[in-house]
């Protein structure tokens, strides 16, 4: 049988070159040091649950973690060996340390239809969470899951999703453009009874919110122009009964300079 050159030359195939032997050895150097160490103690969420994670893993990632890291110029993050994210979501913070020790996270994709939903919007709180600890790589990542999740399950973020995005996240946030144009795409969808109420709540607790909302549908009507309100007969700004004939009609147009 014949052999062809890539089968007979297949890297695969090939013994390892003396810097590839070398890479390999530096990278185990690496992740034996992560995974040595101090375990750091962290309570997350508001059931104060605690999770011990090797140190320098962490510190690896995230300077957040770095004891010489100060808040203020002052008060250290890290006390006693310990960490306090009791604002953060547990499960947010358990796909954190899945992605710290096997450098990935579940694709919302192989879920089942009744966990995706779930899976993104902890995914928005995986975003929120990196934020707050300064991981933009697994920022991307999540946004990149509540997108998919968003997708397949067409389903979007309401209110009481909305709300924290913007409470916890800077006016420059990505995620914050990502929701608000969500929300501008819903409230001009043709085949969509709802109104703007639906998110009246958002609106009043954060006032950003509406603004990003307005100039996405600005953006997103590519400079459509609505009807001249001050232009027209009809009885739309009258107070009468529905059928009343309207005695005082305004004809503009016909006033003569």
């Amino acid at each position: 049988m014949s052999v062809s050159y890539q089968q007979k030359h297949s890297p695969s195939k090939l013994p390892p070159s003396p810097r590839a032997r070398g890479d390999q050895f530096q990278s185990d150097l690496v992740a034996k040091r992560l995974l040595s160490g101090p375990l750091l103690e962290i309570t997350v969420g508001p059931e104060a649950k605690k999770w011990h994670v090797h140190h320098n893993l962490l510190r690896h990632h995230s300077s957040f973690f770095d004891e010489a890291d100060l808040i203020n110029g002052e008060e250290k993050k890290i006390k006693d060996g310990k960490v306090d994210l009791s604002e953060e979501d547990p499960k947010a913070f358990r796909i954190l340390v899945k992605w710290l020790y096997q450098g990935q996270i579940e694709d919302v994709s192989k879920l089942g239809k009744d966990q995706k939903w779930d899976y993104a919007f902890a995914c928005q709180n995986l975003y929120i969470l990196c934020e707050h600890i300064g991981i933009r790589e697994l920022k991307n990542l999540a946004i990149d899951q509540f997108r998919k999740g968003c997708y397949e399950t067409r389903l979007v973020p309401g209110a009481d999703e909305i709300k924290p995005v913007y409470d916890r996240l800077p006016p420059t946030s990505p995620f914050r453009k990502l929701v608000s144009r969500i929300a501008a795409r819903q409230l001009m969808d043709p085949d969509s009874k709802r109104d703007a109420s639906i998110y009246k709540e958002c609106f009043q607790a954060t006032p950003d919110f509406a603004v990003d909302v307005l100039n996405a549908i600005r953006e997103g009507s590519d400079g459509l122009l609505l009807d001249d309100p001050s232009e027209g007969n009809s009885c739309r700004y009258h107070e009468h009964q529905n059928g009343d004939t309207c005695h005082k009609t305004v004809r503009f147009g016909d006033a003569k300079p």
